[in-house]
Formats: C-alpha cells, structure tokens, sequence
C-alpha cells in the first residue's frame, strides 16, 4: 500500500486549523475571588466550560490526562510531581500540551489529599492554557472592580496593621504567596521577616 505524504499533511493542518479556531476565538472568564489579594482568577473548570461550544462545530474534543512521577531534586531528596497533558483530538490525529507540577507537602494547614488535589488543579489549569493559549496574567479587570488601572497603579498601598498582619500570616500557613500582601500593602522590614519566618516553617 501506497500512502502518500499529502495524506498524512492535510488532517494534521486540519485539525491545527481547528485548534487556531478555538484559540483566536476562547473566552474563559475568571470565576473565582481571591478576597485576600482582591482579585479574580480562572479555574481549570472554566476553560473547559468555555471550550464545549466548539467541540461539536469543530469536530474535535478534549481530554486530559494525569501521571504521577517522583522527581530528584538533590542527591537524598525526590519530589513528588503531577504530569498533566491537554489533548486536542479529531479521533485520529491529536494535538497537546503538558504541564508539571510540584506537589507541596509541607503546605500547611492542607491535609496530604488537599495538596494533591491543588497541585492536579495547577496542572489541569495551565495544560489546558498553554493549549489555547490563555494569557493568564493579571488585568485592569481582574485586580480592580472600577475598571481603572491608572487608579491601581497611582494609588499608595496602605500601611499594614496588626490585625492585617496576623492574617496575612495565616494567609501565608495557607500557600498564599508573599507577592500577593505585597501587591496589596506597604509592608515593612519587621512585617516581612514575620512572613519569611512563616513561610520557611
């Protein structure tokens, strides 16, 4: 049998039209508040949400799958990690994405099944973006509720008080990032190191 190379080119460039289609034209919104840094963000639920409209116009649909490795990150030290993959597929050819994701099992305050299940989140969320190419940076609309960034920008953070203080700690035990209190307050020297503190725990 004779297969000629046109043959094999022509689904491949189809289903790659297909994906430029989804990607030009996805609109995931942000449906989850973060009330402590007071902004949206996007869930790996809300891509795929958004994605089902073009499975059946476009003759295509997605899957993603998850493997479970170790990682060795020094001579004595493996870390457990999540493979996620984002597979676009026209039921013969198919097009994807990875994403790998540390387990954190010293997060505090998360149960071994919590930490999981947050990383696997991570990795469904930024496979899936890295596939339709979601830029998921923050914007004007998803760190104010005015719609006014120059307001953001030229605003002065505010001092942080004690109360501020104790649950930005708890914000930290939590997994929160440090960045996020920083972009929100005018943190001192002292406040910061209470945070270090936390956060090396």
């Amino acid at each position: 049998m004779i297969i000629y190379i046109d043959q094999i080119i022509k689904p491949m460039k189809n289903l790659n039209q297909k994906l430029a289609v989804i990607q030009t034209e996805l609109k995931a919104k942000k449906s989850s508040y973060n009330s402590f840094g007071k902004y949206y963000f996007r869930k790996a639920e809300d891509i795929l949400e958004a994605v089902k409209p073009f499975l059946l116009r476009e003759n295509v649909s997605v899957r993603v799958e998850e493997e479970f490795a170790s990682e060795l990150v020094n001579s004595t030290t493996h870390v457990p990690v999540i493979k996620t993959t984002a597979i676009l597929s026209d039921g013969e050819n198919s097009i994807s994405a990875t994403a790998i994701v540390g387990v954190d099992l010293n997060q505090k305050g998360m149960q071994t099944a919590q930490q999981f299940g947050a990383a696997s989140s991570y990795g469904k969320k930024y496979a899936l973006g890295n596939l339709f190419l979601i830029d998921d940076t923050a914007d004007a609309d998803s760190t104010n509720s005015g719609g006014k960034a120059s307001q953001i920008v030229n605003k002065a953070k505010p001092k942080m008080n004690k109360e501020q203080l104790n649950k930005a700690i708890d914000f930290v035990q939590k997994g929160g990032a440090i960045t996020a209190i920083e972009s929100k307050y005018n943190v001192t020297a002292d406040q910061m190191e209470a945070l270090k503190v936390v956060k090396d725990d």
